[in-house]
């Protein structure tokens, strides 16, 4: 089709057609230039306007670098209509206020930072060095022309640049770092006690007034998710393997070529007696090792029995109990030097003494089993697959341009292209946004199932490349769709009575837990390493003093005790919590440490001083641009929502 009209496209009629194309395009370029293009704008800061085109593009790149990060957790559905859009204006009105700032301070990038920046980023490195084309080809991705993304990384310096120079005049006091020093190194004398909600479960389950109220209420927690049936057409060097011709010639020629690989390696069966020597044996130790073994070799060549011999003087424990046996060896399993030396022997052999680091050996080879290539009919089958897995591969490029060329021209139906390229259509089950097994765990597939194209106008997708490590091409379209739905309260009541149940429990336990906590501020003595509550014995865990970051409690236990009052006139600070899970606790705070800036040390001190400096910097910072904007004359407009691709 595309050649036809390639064709045809020639001639008269075609310049007449160029021409007629071409004057309401230069006719709109000339109006841009004077100014009365017409772009929309979404907000302007101090008279410097932000386009919708603008706009636009920064929140696909956000997208990108979002998809980037998040890998498979990605979720096109947190990144669909104005939340995503709101914040990236709200970033680029904030970036236009600090550049306002910076261009009255006079601050500036000199090229040579710029350049400095560009080179050390590794996303442009190849081999550790910066490559042209590889930045190149990055910014070609990303849809940026160098020298936007150089203006761009020079505003970003410039901003860099300006909360340098704001947070570089924080500093912290003496009498600050103290007091944080204090606090952050802070112990505590904590015990606690559990009370899990299990051991207050109701008796009698909820009735049904009361789980019809709760699904009435919270409808949303029982929705089943939008889900999706799929007709796809997968493509891979495996589909296409099985198809592929081979001829007997392109097998035996093949065969030829993989002799070497395909060759058995020799082996032998070797057997040793070692005499052991120390790697750092003098040159007494040495001529008595050797000479050792040369007696024995004596007494071999005299006629005693190897394996006997071995059994009796050589100092391989492994090997000696077996006769010196080492079984069948291959070129590369032993030392260089006693493998050379194993090799050059023949059947029933003996070695003279082989020095290794180990020490001196006699070596004897009992067998060999030479090199063999396997019979043609023997490896045909292995060869076969071979090639059509290579014919396959320089297919899979043609079948995936035919097949995106097919779905896209009949974009109702799988079917065409699957009869016309011999492919399979396959069926998915039900998916919801968050994916599946195999290929439908790639966001990128799920993304296409879901997009406004498939789902909605019911097209074929584009084709898709789910892993760029593997050669596989994808062409999916809706077989199904389930919108997202209540379900009906007989399939979820057992979940709600579940959910009340231990509802129910978790306040009865914290109900308890403050019950408690207030019998044991009543009391004057010291608290038990046991209490009682209504007939149950709880332990009173005791792990003592801790610091701020301790793992040595549940966290929540941990954070509510660094929030309890000091404790008075020898009474511990008592207070109860419930964790995410329903448990209930009691908190004892018996003792507190503060931290000394004395017994830390001066370099602790100083890091800690280097870090609230910091700390206020950024807070200094994130002040001065919130006054930047509340001076700056910022005019925006309502955005219109936009659907994640």
């Amino acid at each position: 089709m595309l050649l036809e009209i390639r064709e045809r496209a020639q001639g008269w009629m075609a310049w007449a057609i160029v021409i007629l194309i071409s004057i309401p395009f230069a006719l709109w370029g000339i109006q841009s230039y004077l100014g009365g293009g017409g772009e929309p704008v979404v907000a302007s800061v101090n008279g410097a306007e932000i386009t919708e085109a603008q706009l636009n593009q920064n929140v696909q790149r956000t997208r990108m670098d979002m998809r980037a990060r998040l890998g498979d957790a990605y979720d096109p559905a947190l990144f669909e209509g104005t939340g995503l859009r709101e914040r990236v204006l709200n970033q680029m009105i904030e970036a236009q206020v600090m550049l306002d700032a910076s261009q009255r301070l006079g601050l500036r990038v000199a090229d040579a930072v710029l350049r400095s920046a560009i080179a050390q980023e590794p996303a442009f490195q190849k081999d550790g060095r910066f490559d042209k084309a590889t930045y190149a080809q990055v910014l070609q991705y990303q849809g940026l022309t160098p020298a936007m993304f150089e203006q761009s990384l020079r505003r970003r310096l410039l901003d860099t640049q300006l909360e340098r120079v704001v947070q570089s005049t924080a500093f912290a006091t003496q009498t600050e770092v103290k007091q944080s020093l204090r606090l952050m190194h802070q112990q505590r004398d904590i015990r606690y006690i559990k009370l899990p909600h299990s051991d207050f479960a109701p008796s009698e389950p909820p009735d049904e007034d009361a789980l019809h109220a709760y699904y009435e209420q919270h409808p949303d927690d029982f929705k089943s998710p939008e889900q999706v049936k799929l007709s796809y057409i997968l493509l891979s060097p495996e589909t296409l393997g099985a198809d592929q011709p081979v001829s007997a010639a392109d097998l035996h020629a093949l065969y030829e070529e993989r002799t070497e690989t395909l060759k058995t390696p020799e082996q032998r069966t070797l057997r040793h007696i070692l005499i052991a020597l120390p790697a750092d044996a003098d040159e007494a130790a040495i001529a008595k090792a050797r000479e050792q073994a040369a007696e024995v070799r004596e007494r071999l060549l005299a006629g005693e029995d190897f394996a006997t011999l071995a059994g009796e003087v050589s100092d391989d424990p492994l090997s000696a109990d077996q006769g010196g046996d080492l079984g069948q060896i291959e070129r590369g399993m032993l030392d260089p030097i006693v493998e050379q030396a194993a090799f050059s022997l023949d059947v029933n052999e003996l070695s003279e003494p082989v020095r290794s680091r180990f020490g001196y050996h006699l070596l004897e080879v009992t067998a060999i089993e030479p090199s063999q290539v396997p019979p043609f009919d023997e490896v045909a089958d292995e060869l076969r697959k071979e090639l059509q897995s290579r014919s396959a591969e320089g297919a899979f490029y043609d079948y995936a341009e035919r097949l995106a060329t097919l779905s896209y021209e009949v974009p109702d139906s799988l079917v065409p292209a699957a009869e016309e390229l011999g492919l399979t259509v396959q069926q998915s089950d039900w998916l919801d946004r968050s994916g599946g097994e195999g290929i439908f765990a790639n966001p990128k597939v799920m993304t296409a199932a879901f997009s406004d194209d498939v789902l909605n106008l019911g097209n074929n997708s584009e084709l898709l490349e789910p892993d760029p490590q593997q050669l596989q091409a994808l062409v999916l379209r809706i077989d199904g769709h389930r919108p997202e739905a209540l379900r009906p309260f007989e399939e979820v009541r057992d979940d709600i009575v579940t959910i009340l149940s231990t509802r129910q429990a978790a306040e009865a336990a914290l109900e308890a837990a403050q019950t408690l906590a207030e019998r044991l501020r009543q009391e004057t003595t010291p608290v038990a390493e046991a209490v009682e509550v209504a007939g149950t014995s709880y332990t009173v865990e005791a792990p003592g003093l801790l610091e701020r970051q301790s793992s040595e409690v549940p966290s929540p236990v941990l954070r509510e005790a660094f929030l309890l009052p000091r404790p008075m006139d020898e009474q511990p600070s008592i207070g109860t919590l419930a964790d995410g899970a329903g448990d209930a606790f009691v908190i004892l705070v018996s003792a507190v440490q503060d931290g000394q800036d004395e017994a830390l040390g001066a370099e602790v001190s100083a890091a800690e001083s280097r870090a609230l400096a910091q700390r206020i910097g950024r807070a200094d910072f994130s002040h001065f641009v919130s006054g930047l904007e509340a001076s700056a004359k910022i005019e925006r407009k309502a955005l219109a929502s936009e659907s994640a691709d």
